[in-house]
């Protein structure tokens, strides 16, 4: 039986009523729990507090079960090997980090005569958002580059006599298999 509960976010928003469907051995608590801690339940409800300010606008900001639902299809997605979405948050979030880096070195750059601390602390930020820039990236790339293990096994028989196997385990990048 659903269980309508009202939840309080915390930005102002249209449609924050949660349905919960719960099996006949669970109780109401049990079921809110298990829904509460699902990915998409935790990540709609703070993707929608987000969008609050993106939109700036109440009436366009969808409701927090849409939001819901749409991350469950991307997770599913995702689940079952297609990883587009995965491919791009990772060239997004790389593509700001480095816009992070430039108007952080910029702000270095302007403040290196006259404010030497000002200056500091913007390039520490700048070198922090270029090398996740570049962590990021490298992830993105390990991401749709096939990889290729070496495994070596050495066995030491009595006498000395050394047998050494290489195994070699070719992985393409993409789907689980």
């Amino acid at each position: 039986m659903p269980r309508k509960l009202a939840t309080k976010p915390p930005v102002a928003a249209k449609g924050t009523t949660l349905v919960v469907e719960r099996t006949p051995d669970e109780t109401d608590d049990f079921a809110l729990a298990r829904v509460l801690l699902t990915p998409q339940a935790r990540h709609a409800f703070t993707s929608s507090a987000y969008a609050a300010g993106f939109l700036g606008n109440e009436s366009l900001r969808p409701e927090l079960a849409d939001f819901a639902r749409a991350m469950k299809a991307e997770g599913d997605k995702a689940a079952a090997g297609d990883l587009e979405l995965a491919s791009r948050l990772l060239a997004s979030q790389a593509m700001t980090l480095d816009g992070m880096f430039t108007e952080l070195a910029r702000r270095a750059a302007i403040n290196m005569g006259a404010h030497l601390g000002a200056s500091e602390k913007y390039a520490r930020l700048a070198l922090k958002a270029q090398s996740n820039c570049r962590a990021t990236l490298e992830a993105l790339a390990r991401l749709h580059q096939p990889r290729e293990q070496t495994v070596r096994h050495v066995h030491v028989n009595e006498g000395g006599q050394a047998v050494i196997a290489d195994e070699f385990h070719h992985h393409s990048g993409g789907r689980v298999k």
